[in-house]
């Protein structure tokens, strides 16, 4: 029951990880000079990977199993050339780069990582009630 609630703790941490990052590029769509000032922002993608459940983990009941962020990078598909010779970051040919954030997508993304979040919680509860019931079973009626 611990390691089933230690693997969707994992899930929803991560999850809840990827959907900040999915805000991030939203907000940052429009960015054509970062606060370090190279350049526009590149859009970021969270890269999961599985946590190993050892066979002496679950015997043990110790931590083990389910999902972490990997690592989070910048993704390189190529920038959105714009012409617009007025704007303070043109080039001498007259083009701003914006960021490789396409919003269709991130929306897609931020459903898709909101949909898993809420079946991650639904199992949550379903858990809790499971250990509940259990406390229950024995006590007089």
């Amino acid at each position: 029951m611990l390691n089933s609630l230690d693997i969707l703790g994992s899930a929803i941490t991560a999850e809840r990880l990827r959907t900040e990052v999915i805000t991030q590029n939203i907000t940052n769509q429009n960015t054509t000079r970062t606060a370090n000032g190279e350049g526009p922002y590149l859009r970021k993608n969270v890269i999961f990977e599985t946590r190993e459940l050892t066979f002496n983990d679950a015997l043990t009941a110790s931590k083990g199993g389910g999902v972490r962020v990997k690592e989070i990078v910048e993704n390189p598909n190529a920038l959105n050339p714009v012409y617009d010779p007025t704007h303070p970051d043109a080039d001498e040919d007259g083009y701003v780069m914006y960021p490789n954030v396409n919003n269709a997508d991130e929306q897609i993304d931020l459903m898709a990582a909101s949909r898993s979040l809420e079946s991650q919680i639904a199992a949550l509860s379903v858990i809790k009630s499971i250990a509940a019931k259990t406390l229950t079973i024995g006590q007089a009626q």
